[in-house]
């Protein structure tokens, strides 16, 4: 039982047999909040006083309604409230809505951060708060990390994350200045309703410059974590033959579980998806989930750490969610695979005192492999989960392949909660809904969101992104549904699988498929399964930095309307490096060399060449908006006709860029 000591310390440290009081909190304050956010078994608790979760974002308005254009629009930028006047100066409203209530969660991106956000309570004509938005979510300016952080961490370009929560008694707005300069701005912010008459104490900076030692123990138990470091001794090791299963924990009392696991087999990747967690609490099964997926790494072992879940450098696999159970807890493994593998339990117990508020736990798996995307035209919703019962939604784990390698995850979130027929949180990305930006191939942990693998830098492969949920989990009464947009830049196919965890009183009825044993025996495809074309282009020689086709709809060309098409895309450059692409003429003799580029906020200047000099004069290819180029003549050759190539340098760039990237649209030779 070594290997469990940081666990029990964990536990007896912040109170875990001790949180199940069943005496609702009488005042909603931020220290009440910050208490639960810490408490592990509070997720397992319905809410007293009951409250709604809901988001305010930037999504695309044209999204209305699943039977009328737009439902899958993608222009997730901006699209505030209202504008406002506030004496002489102009502010844009990102939220209003009456309380008592509290704001739970923040995300927001942009190319730079030049707004003051301003957050009025009450009524207040003061702000309670008012900073740059950059420093404030994201930033130091009301708590550090890990309740305030980019992800991934000290990238210029991150998503920002505010997790320090901000109640208010009657009402909260909040609005930012300076739009005309900001340009860019993206934004969620998930807030609590709670029921009429609910005591609410609101937030004070003056109150959170006094309890500053509370907020300072609550970001080290955040960032505690979970370390198993003690040797693992194999002869300890459980074997469960390929079709068989073995039950690993028999309790039969009140109480509450968690556990850690161990695996060993030759294969790993394929144990971790062919081994099943199979748990039941009093007599009904609630989670059937492979290894992998439930424990946030998908296919493989990637070492992260998180509040609910973490994976160690040594292998064992850790949960730390919370399941309560009134009379008995049985957990299995079944290894619905074709060989051996060996496996060992950590697990800690706890006594409970079971009220009519205790929860049951609940992990969901399914996967769609094929699903066809066609950018914007052939987008679907897909379904994460349905439930039917009551109780309260509280994270997922994205495990997916994509099959082409560009960015995959334009998909906005829509959850709709007891009975809405349009979504009470709908996004802006699905990397947003994760809490990171621009499709980042870059590692990433925090306690309440993590992207533990990217294979590639170029998004091609395997990614698993995990969102885990404390204060701004959602309840529901009667049911609860989320789908995820799968809206990819390229047409090509992508295969999704999710794990969902949820609690729930009593029974209650999920749409899930019932082939969780046959889906679980079909692994993830290797890389050299995943193979891809680049049409229109040839290249040569070394190309420094990531090549790929990026469809991008919608974009004026200069001067002139909206025209669909797809670029060649180099990211990842750096000034003097240089791509060949090798292009093609039918004909020989004098002839002109026109190229159509891309300008935009994140591209560089270049100089062409072609056969290795130079041609034309160097470019800026910097623009405040996606706009696509008309023709551009780069000078006479005397050429002949065949294969030539056309070099591509990363001089430099302007200094309002964010970036060096480069898109090749098309190429012509004309006839002189």
């Amino acid at each position: 039982m070594k290997q469990i000591i940081t666990l029990l310390t964990f536990f007896a440290l912040f109170g875990f047999a001790t949180a199940q009081a069943d005496d609702a909190v009488k005042t909603v304050s931020l220290q009440s909040l910050l208490s639960e956010m810490i408490d592990p078994t509070s997720i397992a608790k319905f809410p007293d006083p009951y409250y709604t979760c809901k988001q305010a974002s930037s999504y695309d308005r044209a999204t209305v309604a699943p039977d009328q254009p737009g439902w899958f629009a993608n222009n997730d930028q901006g699209h505030f409230v209202r504008e406002e006047m506030n004496g002489d100066r102009k502010e844009w409203v990102l939220m209003d809505v009456d309380g008592p209530g509290a704001i739970v969660r923040w995300w927001i991106t942009a190319f730079h951060f030049k707004s003051t956000c301003r957050i009025y309570l009450d009524g207040s004509d003061t702000p309670a708060i008012e900073a740059n938005v950059g420093e404030m979510v994201g930033g130091n300016y009301l708590v550090g990390a890990p309740l305030s952080r980019t992800a991934p961490l000290d990238l210029e370009h991150s998503g920002r994350n505010l997790y320090l929560p901000i109640p208010y008694a009657k009402h909260c707005k909040i609005t930012i200045d300076q739009m005309p300069e900001q340009q860019v701005f993206y934004y969620q912010v998930n807030y609590r309703t709670y029921e009429p008459g609910t005591n609410v104490e609101s937030f004070t900076m003056r109150n959170l410059k006094r309890i500053a030692p509370i907020i300072d123990s609550v970001q080290r138990t955040l960032s505690l974590g979970f370390q198993y470091n003690e040797t693992i001794d194999e002869k300890l090791l459980i074997s469960i033959k390929a079709g068989r299963s073995e039950t690993m924990r028999d309790v039969h009392k009140t109480g509450c579980t968690s556990f850690a696991l161990y695996l060993k087999a030759d294969d790993m990747p394929k144990a971790l998806r062919s081994t099943l967690v199979r748990i039941s609490f009093d007599g009904k099964e609630t989670v059937c989930c492979p290894v992998g997926d439930f424990f946030g790494t998908g296919v493989g072992i990637h070492p992260y750490k998180s509040w609910y879940t973490s994976v160690q450098k040594d292998g064992w696999l850790v949960s730390n969610w919370p399941m309560p159970y009134k009379e008995s807890m049985v957990l299995k493994l079944e290894n619905v695979g074709d060989a051996e593998v060996k496996v060992r339990l950590a697990s800690f117990q706890s006594d409970l005192k079971w009220t009519d508020k205790t929860m049951y736990f609940h992990a969901n798996w399914r996967q769609e492999r094929g699903i066809k995307t066609l950018g914007g035209d052939g987008t679907k919703d897909f379904n994460y989960i349905a439930i039917k019962g009551k109780g309260v939604f509280a994270g997922d784990s994205l495990a997916l392949v994509n099959h082409y390698p560009t960015w995959w995850g334009e998909g906005d979130e829509k959850i709709y909660v007891d009975g809405e027929t349009f979504p009470s949180h709908i996004g802006t990305g699905t990397e947003d809904y994760y809490g990171y930006a621009w499709g980042s191939p870059n590692f990433f942990e925090s306690p309440f969101h993590a992207q533990p693998i990217v294979e590639r830098k170029d998004m091609f492969g395997k990614t698993v992104n995990s969102r885990y949920r404390i204060l701004d989990g959602i309840p529901f009464r009667k049911d609860f549904r989320f789908d995820m947009e799968v809206w990819h830049w390229a047409p090509t196919e992508v295969d999704y699988a999710v794990t969902t965890y949820w609690y729930a009183l009593g029974d209650a009825e999920t749409n899930q498929p019932d082939n969780v044993i046959e889906e679980a025996n079909i692994r993830f495809p290797d890389e050299t399964d995943l193979r891809f074309e680049l049409p229109g282009y040839k290249f040569e020689g070394k190309i420094v930095g990531n090549l790929s086709i990026q469809k991008l709809p919608d974009v004026p060309t200069e001067g002139e309307g909206v025209t669909p098409y797809e670029q060649l895309w180099w990211t990842g450059a750096k000034p003097n490096d240089q791509m060949n692409v090798v292009i093609h003429t039918d004909k020989s003799g004098a002839q002109e060399l026109r190229v159509v580029l891309t300008k935009a906020r994140d591209y560089g200047k270049v100089q062409f060449t072609l056969d290795g000099k130079e041609l034309g004069e160097p470019l800026d290819l910097y623009n405040e908006t996606v706009v696509r180029t008309k023709p551009i003549t780069l000078g006479t050759v005397d050429i002949p006709a065949g294969d030539h190539v056309l070099g591509v340098k990363i001089l430099g760039k302007n200094e309002k860029s964010v970036d060096y990237m480069f898109g090749l649209d098309e190429y012509e030779f004309v006839a002189k």
